[in-house]
């Protein structure tokens, strides 16, 4: 295995975690005061690409009593600002970012300037000189801002230790029932413990890969295919899903060069259906590879925690086999493109003025 910062990114996320959990423990109390107490009608997780995934899977993993979870992306919302402006407020925008620069997070910081003063703002970013990290609200709404330790800014093209560490610093402050002081060190060493094994893994790069998952973990499943993607420089095609979705048409992908991964769900009633479906595309193309993830029994095993932090763990084997095939592939695993046509940092994107 040739080193990059890739793969050391990969591998810093178990001490990442725990070197986090005091910290976040203690920052996320005082985030969940200020949202009781600024009260919004609705909570907007956004962010471009990686980023948006992490709203779209916190949208259908924190539970319990509080405001509604929307997951509307950056990009979304910058192309069509009324699907912000036009709801009823007040608000809450929270908005993740690697670089915290892209062109988009700053079109919509300047989009809530100018439209929509008085939504409230929580920005949780991997870079302290960023625009999410420093710019202030014109008001009424009020800022609040989450810097993320230095070792979650990856070097490397792909979102890896900034995507998790951000999914869980957003969990911590939604989520009273998740406890980061002992949640963060239970999972990190989950995760050490499973990394070791996936390095290993025998698994040769397939023409396309597939990923299912339920509830929080269709957007797991989301962010492991645009891994699997991005650090293969599109070489190895990707699909995602949800598991009862997949059966709907995009089955029709499945060829025999495609691997499947299937994520089987930590609530029993809900891994019924993940497993129903693991067992029907096996029988159906017993030609192909299909790799159930989770709990003990899956092909690959996860060491789950039984916290809602688990959902993290899942993404862990897309970010392995993504480096080991974009290894195999003869690619700069650190910048799969070589600068061409896509670049770590979204910049460039002309912005226009809204006119409501």
């Amino acid at each position: 295995m040739m080193s990059s910062f890739t793969l050391d990114e990969i591998n810093a996320q178990p001490g990442i975690w725990r070197d986090w959990a005091a910290p976040l423990a203690s920052r996320a109390t005082g985030i969940r005061e200020w949202i009781a107490t600024r009260a919004p009608r609705e909570i907007w997780l956004s962010g471009a690409g990686t980023s948006a995934y992490i709203g779209e899977a916190l949208a259908r993993q924190v539970t319990g009593e509080g405001p509604p979870l929307l997951p509307l992306a950056t990009t979304d919302l910058v192309a069509r600002p009324g699907l912000g402006a036009n709801r009823p407020g007040p608000a809450l925008s929270v908005q993740f970012g690697r670089s915290g620069n892209s062109s988009e997070t700053v079109g919509l910081i300047d989009l809530l300037d100018a439209h929509m003063p008085g939504v409230d703002r929580l920005n949780i970013t991997c870079n302290p000189d960023s625009a999410l990290a420093t710019r202030q609200g014109p008001g009424p709404g009020e800022t609040q801002a989450i810097i993320l330790p230095p070792a979650t800014h990856d070097r490397g093209f792909a979102m890896t230790s900034s995507f998790t560490t951000m999914y869980l610093t957003a969990l911590a402050c939604l989520d009273a029932g998740f406890d980061a002081g002992t949640a963060l060190p239970a999972l990190s060493d989950a995760a050490a413990a499973i990394l070791p094994g996936l390095w290993s893994l025998d698994a040769p790069r397939p023409e396309r890969a597939i990923f299912l998952g339920s509830g929080e973990l269709t957007g797991i499943a989301r962010e492991s295919a645009l891994k699997v993607l991005e650090l293969t420089a599109g070489r190895t095609l990707t699909q995602w899903d949800s598991t009862l979705g997949f059966r709907h048409g995009p089955k029709a992908a499945v060829d025999g060069g495609t691997a499947v991964f299937v994520m089987i769900h930590p609530d029993p009633q809900t891994a019924r259906y993940d497993m129903d479906l693991a067992a029907e595309i096996r029988r159906q193309f017993p030609d192909i590879s299909v790799t159930t993830i989770g709990g003990e029994g899956c092909d690959i095993a996860l060491n789950l925690t039984g916290t809602a932090g688990d959902a993290v763990l899942y993404v862990l084997p897309a970010q392995v086999l993504a480096h080991r095939w974009s290894e195999a592939l003869g690619l700069p695993v650190d910048d799969p493109f070589a600068g061409r046509n896509l670049t770590r940092v979204v910049s460039g994107v002309e912005l226009y003025g809204w006119q409501r």
